[in-house]
């Protein structure tokens, strides 16, 4: 793995909120915050604000689990950090996976073992995902991994099926078809999202408990009545971000 260039903070929740900004939980918000989600500028202070505020609104309870030294850094994936790469371990992915989350295995089980009922629907979007993600010429998203270090296991903070579908079709279009943002702390494994083990999750259930009304999540707290046209304006020029 090849280290690029250092990314903000600001940045990579714009770039998980523009992954994310498709869900219903933001249909309220779509008409509103689009430009904002889809344009951003991120030298914008007001707007870095109401993104984080958005993303927080669904992912707040994870962005919290990461440590306060995390370092993110846009990288190049090379041979073999496939390997090292594995799927979250939650929901769905349980059920798939039956036993380890390296990203390779996860790929075997999609094509080879047999579903049924939400599980069948899930493999099938992953399945059809990969037969989009051939038709298409430039990266247009992000993907999110985090980590000790460039040498250490990863793990996919978002972009789980994306980079399932992209093996599914070969390693070159899993390593070439995205940017890769990585989040690297000597720290991640206090992580529960990195690794799951008793006192993160506990950490992670007092933090949810804390964090039931979540202020940071509140979006009407950063914005004031000139805001919004304002940050219109500041985005109206900017490179739309794609989904996919």
């Amino acid at each position: 793995m090849k280290r690029l260039a250092r990314v903000s903070e600001a940045e990579v929740i714009s770039e998980f909120l523009n992954a994310e900004f498709y869900r219903p939980e933001f249909d309220p918000d779509r008409a509103q915050f689009e430009a904002v989600v889809r344009r951003p500028n991120l030298e914008h202070p007001q707007e870095n604000a109401v993104r984080r505020a958005l993303l927080f609104r669904r992912r707040g309870h994870m962005w919290r689990e990461l440590p306060a030294d995390t370092e993110w850094w846009a990288v190049e994936l090379e041979a073999g950090d496939l390997d090292r790469i594995r799927v979250f371990p939650r929901a769905q992915w349980r059920a798939i996976s039956k036993q380890g989350y390296e990203l390779g295995h996860i790929v075997e089980r999609v094509r080879t073992a047999r579903f049924e009922g939400s599980l069948a629907r899930v493999v099938h979007r992953i399945q059809t995902l990969s037969q989009k993600l051939q038709r298409l010429e430039q990266p247009h998203s992000a993907v999110l991994l985090i980590g000790i270090n460039e040498s250490k296991p990863l793990t996919i903070l978002e972009g789980n099926h994306r980079l399932t579908a992209a093996l599914m079709v070969s390693p070159e279009l899993a390593r070439s078809r995205f940017r890769v943002l990585a989040g690297f702390s000597p720290r991640m494994t206090e992580s529960c999202w990195y690794v799951t083990n008793l006192p993160n999750l506990w950490r992670y259930a007092k933090n949810r408990l804390r964090n039931l009304r979540d202020r940071e999540a509140d979006v009407n707290r950063v914005l004031t009545p000139e805001t919004l046209p304002a940050m219109r304006a500041s985005s109206a020029t900017a490179e739309p971000k794609r989904v996919l």
